[in-house]
C-alpha cells in the first residue's frame, strides 16, 4: 500500500474547512447533518482525502445514530483502528490507512454478519454512485 503524505498546507488547500476539521483534526460533524447519513443509493464510499474505496452501499444500514453506518469495510487493510480516550470515553477510532484521515469510530453493536457498526462522518467520505 502506497501511503499518501501531504503537508498541512496541502491538506488545507485540498479539503473544505469542515472536511479538514473532521479528517485532519479528528472532529465530528453533528448527527443528522451530514451529506450521506440518509443516502440509500448504490455505490462506493471513498476517503475524501485520498480517494481510497472504504465502504460499499450494500453494507450501509440505518443505525438511528445520525451518521452513515456500515457493518464492514471493503478491505480491512485499508482502515486502521486505534484506541481513542478523548471526551472521557474509551472508543475505537477508525482511520483511512492510506492517508491517516479520521473517519469516525467502530462499535460492537452492529447487525449480523459482523456485529460491527462503523459510525463514519459524512465529511470524511465522497460517494461514487454505481452506474
Amino acid at each position: 500500500m502506497q501511503k499518501v503524505r501531504k503537508s498541512d498546507a496541502e491538506w488545507r488547500a485540498q479539503l473544505s474547512p469542515e472536511e479538514y476539521y473532521v479528517t485532519r483534526q479528528k472532529g465530528t460533524e453533528r448527527p443528522f447533518s451530514g451529506r450521506y447519513w440518509d443516502t440509500n443509493q448504490s455505490g462506493i464510499y471513498r476517503c475524501v482525502g485520498c480517494g481510497t474505496a472504504l465502504f460499499a452501499s450494500d453494507t450501509k444500514f440505518d443505525a438511528g445514530c445520525g451518521w452513515p453506518s456500515y457493518f464492514e469495510a471493503l478491505d480491512p487493510d485499508l482502515v486502521r483502528e486505534e484506541q481513542d480516550t478523548s471526551h472521557g470515553m474509551v472508543r475505537t477510532e477508525v482511520l483511512c490507512n492510506v492517508c491517516d484521515a479520521h473517519l469516525g469510530h467502530v462499535f460492537p453493536d452492529g447487525p449480523p454478519p459482523t456485529g460491527l457498526r462503523y459510525c463514519i462522518n459524512s465529511l470524511s467520505l465522497d460517494f461514487e454512485p454505481s452506474e
